[in-house]
């Protein structure tokens, strides 16, 4: 066998010279040098020759060479400039976050007419509302949104946490709402009234309408967990950098048209009650109907969301990313806490809830005092979310052209910008309005009146600047971080955060309104809280634009350079004598890189 072999291995024959013209060959075609590797019978690893290109060959031979494609690859199909698989993700995305602020706009404006206008309460249950109980709950869905996504994947965690809204506001509508004069302690509740006293009217009220509080948490929890946590995760999952800034000022743009048709349904419901007769709760079968076009939203989310996992490629991300242990809960809040970057973007997050809530209630107070009745305040909401979508839909078309002229940074700083400004309006209003009521009656306006439009403008502008900017600049900031940050960071930022800020607030009026006596005593100490906050916030936009910056500079370089890595292909030659090209790297082998010779070594 021994004998037989040798003869083999020398009168090996030479390889087929490549079709390729080298380098430095001038324009002659050149014959690649070989070495055969020496096989030995321990080795048992390959039983053929291989022959080495050298690099230039190779490289002239390598249609990467050029950048051209082998086969010359045609062109992704586009439809309007846009390529096909582009739309595919991004129309599917702009429906689902159409049916979610649909559903959000629904439930923002129902929530409050049944715990502001209810029996037995008042705006006043809102500061008590929002920090003893919708801030618990939102803590403790973070506690267990992050236990379950590191034992569910990510389909599985999306259907886990939609299912149970829909399924609540669907029962909220067909039963808990007609059940709710015998489910109500309202006896109980009067009779510790009695004993407590009327500063005790808010956390009472929380106990009396129960259910009414439990909707009120959900629906705000919508707006935390399905637009923040789950859209834009999914959003931020299936779009690269480059997407996100063309289409995410975009998205807006369909669901500030929802915005528009759901405040229509709202001011439709609220009118039809009147039309009904005496006796006939015309309230609950407004609910009725407007729980069940949240319920069928709700289904078209989910369809949209497996159509897209199951015909969209996700895009390839940098496979330099440090993979990061699955951690758990204290694990991860001590993550998060740890990193600047999350800092920042929490403070943004409670920032805004701060800002909004200080001027929100206020309004609110000013509304129930202007619209008494459950069917005007109603109707005015209706009005109201109808113009936020309005204004918000001319803001996306906008902003496109400030991402792309004054970038991330400018964008961020916007909102609080805008927030500051109309947020002093509204307080000046309030504290001088008596020396305007003569130049107000001339316009058929009291003080009153005038304080609640220009609030109502305060509440527009900012919503608007936040739906087209600061979220968008919100989500595009978790793009480049790795997916175990991404995924926790999110959780605890959007579902703690948001409500901590709003609850912040609350926590912040509570104490003005205790010290002081009254909201409108605490008005110019409350304008100097916002000032503060705000000016906080826009220290920590300008923090997270730097590092914002430096981490896409760094994922482009990754990027860059796996594109430039090239692989040198090698000539392998079986007992047939045919040689091939084989993708293995020459280079990357200590005795290949020696070889420059056409004699092959001995045996």
């Amino acid at each position: 066998m021994k004998i037989f072999l040798l003869p083999i291995r020398i009168f090996t024959p030479k390889p087929k010279p490549l079709g390729g013209i080298s380098l430095c060959s001038k324009g002659f075609q050149k014959f690649p040098t070989f070495a055969p590797k020496a096989h030995g019978f321990g080795s048992g690893s390959k039983d053929r020759n291989l022959f080495i290109c050298k690099a230039e060959a190779a490289a002239a031979a390598s249609p990467a060479a050029d950048g051209q494609p082998v086969f010359g690859e045609p062109e992704a199909p586009k439809l309007l400039g846009i390529e096909v698989t582009t739309l595919k993700k991004i129309v599917p995305l702009g429906f689902m976050f159409f049916c979610i602020l649909f559903n959000y706009t629904i439930l923002r404006d129902t929530k409050d007419v049944l715990v502001v206008t209810a029996k037995g309460s008042s705006a006043e249950i809102i500061p008590f509302l929002k920090t003893w109980v919708n801030l618990p709950m939102a803590i403790g869905f973070m506690l267990l949104y992050t236990k379950l996504a590191n034992v569910l994947s990510k389909k599985a965690l999306f259907y886990s946490v939609i299912l149970p809204f829909i399924a609540f506001f669907g029962a909220f509508g067909f039963v808990l709402y007609p059940l709710s004069n015998y489910i109500h302690p309202e006896a109980f509740a009067d009779k510790l009234l009695n004993i407590l006293g009327p500063r005790f009217l808010g956390p009472l009220a929380i106990m009396r309408i129960w259910s009414f509080c439990l909707f009120y948490v959900m629906a705000e929890l919508w707006g935390s967990v399905v637009i923040s946590v789950l859209f834009w995760g999914f959003a931020n999952q299936i779009t690269t950098v480059e997407e996100a800034k063309r289409f995410y000022p975009l998205f807006g743009l369909g669901a500030n048209v929802a915005l528009i048709f759901s405040g229509r349904t709202v001011k439709y419901f609220s009118n039809m009650r009147k039309a009904l007769g005496p006796g006939v709760d015309g309230w609950a079968m407004s609910l009725k109907a407007m729980m069940s076009i949240v319920v069928l939203m709700g289904l078209a989310i989910c369809l949209c969301y497996w159509w897209v996992n199951s015909y969209v490629p996700l895009p390839t991300r940098s496979k330099k990313k440090k993979e990061k242990p699955k951690m758990g809960t204290m694990e991860s809040l001590k993550f998060l806490v740890s990193s600047r970057y999350i800092r920042d973007l929490a403070t943004l997050v409670v920032a805004y809830g701060i800002s909004i809530n200080l001027v929100e209630v206020t309004w609110k107070s000013k509304l129930k005092a202007q619209f008494p009745s459950p069917n005007e305040y109603s109707s005015f909401m209706g009005d109201f979310s109808t113009a936020t979508g309005i204004a918000t839909f001319m803001m996306m078309l906008l902003s496109q052209f400030i991402f792309n002229k004054y970038g991330w940074g400018v964008a961020a700083k916007i909102t609080p910008t805008v927030l500051l400004l109309t947020g002093v309006g509204f307080f000046s209003l309030i504290l001088f309005g008596d020396p305007f009521a003569p130049a107000l009656a001339k316009f058929g306006l009291t003080p009153l009146l005038a304080a609640v439009y220009v609030g109502a403008m305060q509440n527009i502008f900012s919503k608007s600047a936040k739906y087209s900017l600061f979220d968008p600049c919100k989500e595009m900031a978790y793009i480049p971080l790795d997916e175990d940050t991404k995924v926790k960071g999110k959780a605890a930022i959007d579902v703690v955060c948001n409500p901590l800020g709003k609850s912040g607030g609350a926590l912040i009026q509570q104490f003005m309104i205790l010290t002081f006596g009254s909201l409108a005593s605490s008005t110019p100490y409350l304008g100097g809280v916002l000032l503060v906050i705000v000016l906080a916030w826009l220290v920590a936009a300008k923090s997270l634009d730097s590092q914002f910056t430096a981490l896409r500079q760094e994922e482009e370089l990754e990027k860059e350079m796996e594109r430039a890595a090239v692989k040198i292909p090698v000539v392998s030659q079986e007992s047939s004598g045919n040689g091939s090209l084989s993708s293995t790297s020459a280079l990357n082998s200590t005795a290949d890189e020696s070889s420059e010779t056409s004699t092959p070594r001995n045996v």
